[in-house]
């Protein structure tokens, strides 16, 4: 039900996303770290429709290839859909179609839009109208990244990534994706990190449990400067994500001799994402990359978190 109506679907469309700065803390004793990242929320979306149904079910459609996708109640579409459910004592089902766009295991987010899309889709079909701060406290009973998948734009993520408060940015940043073949699973990067510590212990501080935005971030972005910021990229993740895929690095070394600003691993990898001066330069860089066999794509940021859309 959307705005009082009864409605046979809702589609929903949530941003992929580029942490344009990581820091990972220590290790804790749970296994898990704590971050401080910055999110920009870019025009790489998942589009998520819902259909009304007495089961649960899913299936996949859009540009890249979803054929590794679970199916089943492991995915975390499915995992969104039926914890509302259960939140909200609804008894009847969903039948979700994804077109998906964003890097799967690319570092970008994308399952957790999809949870983030799903969870605004199903709360207008349903209307249950659990408000906004009840889908962000779901958003993030499902992982990290989703509740900025719900909100968009540019943010600052603490704890696991899910204690998030906006950041300002003014104007527009341009991005261009280089996709490398394969996929990166995020434990796996996280625990070649905690590796990579202890076989560099002698050479690097040792990493702060609680980590913190840089001030430089924050001031590029508020400045709007793309320059000011390809100088603060971070990514802590990027260093074991290369160790792992070295290839990544040949990719990065690529962009930057092609007029990229700087590149930086979005997130876990190995998406690259290139910053650029301006269009012009963006659709100069994904040519040369396209050129070598890289697959590229342009994307801006900030864009807005997961809304309805009209079909």
């Amino acid at each position: 039900m959307v705005d009082g109506w009864d409605v046979d679907s809702v589609h929903v469309r949530a941003p992929g996303k580029i942490n344009v700065f990581m820091r990972v803390g220590a290790v804790m004793e749970d296994g898990y770290h704590d971050v401080a990242t910055a999110y920009q929320a870019v025009s790489l979306y998942e589009d998520v429709r819902a259909y009304p149904d007495d089961e649960f079910s899913l299936s996949f459609g859009g540009s890249i290839d979803t054929s590794s996708l679970p199916l089943d109640d492991s995915n975390l579409a499915l995992k969104a859909a039926r914890l509302l459910a259960r939140r909200t004592g609804y008894t009847g089902g969903v039948r979700l179609e994804i077109d998906k766009h964003v890097p799967i295991a690319g570092g970008m987010g994308g399952g957790s839009a999809d949870a983030a899309a799903t969870l605004v889709a199903c709360d207008a079909l349903w209307g249950t109208d659990v408000g906004r701060d009840e889908l962000h406290a779901l958003a993030a009973r499902l992982g990290a990244d989703v509740p900025f998948a719900l909100v968009g734009g540019t943010a600052i993520g603490t704890g696991r990534g899910d204690q998030l408060s906006p950041a300002l940015a003014t104007g527009q940043f341009h991005w261009v994706l280089a996709l490398p073949d394969g996929e990166l699973s995020t434990p796996r990067v996280y625990s070649e990190l905690d590796r990579h510590r202890e076989r560099h212990a002698r050479d690097i501080a040792p990493a702060q449990l609680t980590p913190s935005v840089d001030s430089a971030v924050l001031h590029a972005l508020r400045a709007g400067d793309p320059a000011m910021l390809a100088e603060a990229l971070t990514n802590d993740l990027q260093a074991p994500a290369i160790h792992l895929a070295p290839e990544i690095a040949d990719v990065i070394e690529l962009g930057e001799m092609n007029g990229a600003l700087a590149g930086i691993v979005s997130g876990s990898g190995p998406t690259v994402a290139f910053l650029a001066a301006d269009l012009d330069s963006a659709l100069d860089l994904q040519i040369a990359l396209s050129a070598s066999r890289v697959k590229a794509v342009r994307a801006t940021g900030p864009v807005h978190g997961a809304r309805i859309v009209g079909d």
